[in-house]
């Protein structure tokens, strides 16, 4: 099946989960003063900042390393990502193990992942 290397946050790295869908669109910059305007947070800490789209089939996640900012991105083919809405707050804290449940499609609440979807090229 189509398992492989795939590059991953650290899970002891404290995550913040901005609620609130944001566009896309928005760069290291944009993403950074979402950090300290919206979620009130300082984007240099040793944290790590997830961000999500209205339709919930595409996040960003940003993150200081010693000199500059890395942006991570994934898209869905199929399935939304679960947000957690049972967490209450303009940003949630998850520990680096949920990150990486969400980011797989579980349902944190529910811990129901998505099916793996496994596509060829022809």
């Amino acid at each position: 099946s189509g398992g492989g290397a795939v590059i991953r946050p650290s899970t002891d790295l404290t995550v913040y989960l901005c609620r609130e869908p944001v566009d896309m669109r928005k760069q290291i910059d944009g993403l950074a003063l979402l950090v300290q305007e919206a979620m009130e947070l300082n984007p240099f800490d040793k944290a790590l900042f997830v961000f999500g789209n209205r339709q919930r089939d595409k996040v960003k996640l940003l993150f200081w390393e010693r000199n500059g900012f890395v942006v991570w991105y994934k898209r869905l083919e199929r399935e939304r990502f679960k947000w957690p809405t049972h967490l209450e707050g303009t940003s949630v804290t998850l520990s680096g193990q949920e990150l990486n449940w969400l980011l797989d499609g579980y349902d944190l609440k529910a811990m129901q992942p998505h099916k793996a979807l496994d596509f060829q090229c022809v």
